[in-house]
């Protein structure tokens, strides 16, 4: 019998908005997701799929899956050096102390930044190149919201890429990545990785046309003829680094030339989309007027720009002074992060009633803190909410009523991902007529199936939302829409 595939395991992810307030160190690992080896729970999160793909294949594949640390922190401001550099190091140890494998799988968000290291991603992947050698199989997954470098490329052997927006394929990615990584190293297939850069950054939701049917096309292709993969790197807007911007992946069957080229017409066929992919971004107060003249509910507002998920603390009070102006009844909004407010709520206890002074403390932009008596209706440790198969945790949490609109309070930043959210902290979201959100689209697919309408809101804050006046300094060449034909066609 031939000998069992070794293959190594391991995840280090965070999105990095290097123009956020927040800094990001070890500590905010630990308080969203930190599993040493052989602690990784059954159940997957975003990243680090490819620990429970593994699993699950192996004894069908012959594998022997060595497992090292799974780590994810909420997107924040710019990591710690030293944390990076920790992260980094105990990686290649664990890897090292593996010994000789045949495979290493890596979860890995894609849009890291630290203090000094511009392409985390990049300079981990040649680490581990240059640790095991050009013989041993790299294969690596992104979140699409990331940044592709040639370091990457040249370092790794397969790259898949999350397809939808919201991630709702986050597993399936990971299992797709198993089954590339087993008929490459057995031998069936020889993967050979094409990129186009399509010169641009855009917002890509694949919940509404066009790019639904381009990602329905794109899963087709793969299969057929020499195609193996095909995947699309969004970009991140808040990301200054050199290679922000979108890109098209393409893994053939030794045909090189026409993965090229396929990446190259997929590409410019994304460019050819620009302007037309995001949904309606409505102001606040057309959008509030319109929520509360709905016939029936429960309609749900996104405020789009103060969403955790993209690096911002998440602690705007100006949805929610809106809501309280236009006298929405009947509404909850989830949620403001604000873990000192939360700590007090606990203190008063259930039921009490006291004046608070809750929001706004990290950024100009958030508007001002709210001041306002508040009747404490639920106090939950270690509060959690769904995202597809993973739990995601909010830490300890409060609902709070403020002018008789329901808010979650949380002491852990994460954008809303599931009514779940809600029902978890004691407020049936299906008896609401207003569900408001701070997500960009995340929320989508959980909410859709319970929503009358949804209203995405655009509310100016710390999130640099406009590309083409960001201030990047690193950006390395002409993109849209900073330039209007960087394609020079």
């Amino acid at each position: 019998m031939p000998s069992a595939k070794r293959v190594f395991v391991a995840s280090i992810a965070t999105e990095t908005n290097t123009f956020s307030p927040m800094r990001t160190d070890l500590g905010d690992f630990r308080e969203s997701f930190y599993a040493p080896p052989g602690e990784h729970p059954p159940t997957p999160t975003l990243c680090s799929a490819v620990f429970t793909a593994a699993r699950a294949r192996a004894t069908e594949l012959g594998w022997e899956v060595i497992e090292g640390t799974a780590s994810w922190a909420e997107p924040g401001g710019i990591v710690n050096e030293q944390t990076w550099a920790f992260l980094r190091d105990q990686l290649l140890d664990e890897l090292a102390q593996a010994g000789p494998v045949d495979i290493v799988l890596l979860g890995l968000h894609g849009a890291m930044v630290a203090q000094e290291t511009i392409d985390c991603e990049g300079e981990l992947l040649a680490a581990v190149r240059a640790q095991v050698g050009p013989d041993t199989l790299v294969g690596v997954t992104f979140d699409p919201h990331s940044h592709l470098s040639a370091k990457r490329v040249e370092n790794a052997d397969l790259i898949t890429v999350f397809k939808e927006f919201p991630h709702t394929d986050f597993v399936e990615v990971a299992e797709n990545l198993v089954q590339l990584a087993a008929d490459a190293s057995e031998g069936r297939t020889d993967p050979e990785i094409s990129t186009f850069d399509c010169r641009m950054i855009e917002i890509f939701p694949t919940s509404r046309a066009p790019m639904r049917g381009f990602v329905d096309r794109i899963r087709a292709m793969e299969g057929q003829g020499n195609i193996l993969s095909v995947s699309v790197i969004h970009g991140f807007m808040a990301g200054d680094v050199p290679d922000l911007g979108t890109k098209v992946i393409v893994i053939t069957d030794a045909a090189r030339a026409e993965g090229d080229a396929l990446a190259q017409r997929l590409g410019m066929e994304l460019f050819d989309m620009r302007g037309r992919t995001r949904p309606e971004f409505r102001a606040m107060a057309p959008a509030l007027e319109r929520a509360a003249a709905a016939p029936r509910g429960p309609v749900v507002i996104a405020d789009v720009w103060d969403n955790p998920g993209g690096g911002v603390p998440g602690d705007s009070t100006t949805l929610l002074k809106g809501m309280i102006a236009q006298g929405l009844e009947n509404a909850a909004l989830a949620s403001i992060w604000d873990p000192i407010a939360v700590r007090i709520c606990f203190s008063a206890g259930e039921g009490a009633r006291l004046r608070l002074r809750f929001g706004a403390k990290m950024a100009p932009g958030c508007g001002e803190p709210l001041d306002a008596e508040v009747t404490v209706h639920r106090c939950v440790r270690n509060a959690v909410q769904s995202f597809g198969a993973s739990i995601v945790p909010i830490g300890d949490a409060v609902w709070i009523d403020v002018d008789g609109i329901d808010v979650i309070l949380n002491s852990v930043r994460s954008q809303v991902f599931n009514p779940d959210i809600f029902a978890n902290m004691g407020i049936d979201p299906l008896e609401k007529a207003v569900l408001a959100v701070k997500s960009t689209n995340h929320f989508h697919a959980a909410f859709e199936p319970i929503a009358a309408e949804i209203l995405y809101v655009s509310i100016d804050g710390p999130y640099p939302n406009d590309p083409a006046t960001n201030p990047y300094q690193r950006l390395s060449r002409d993109i849209w829409p900073r330039v209007e034909n960087p394609h020079g066609t």
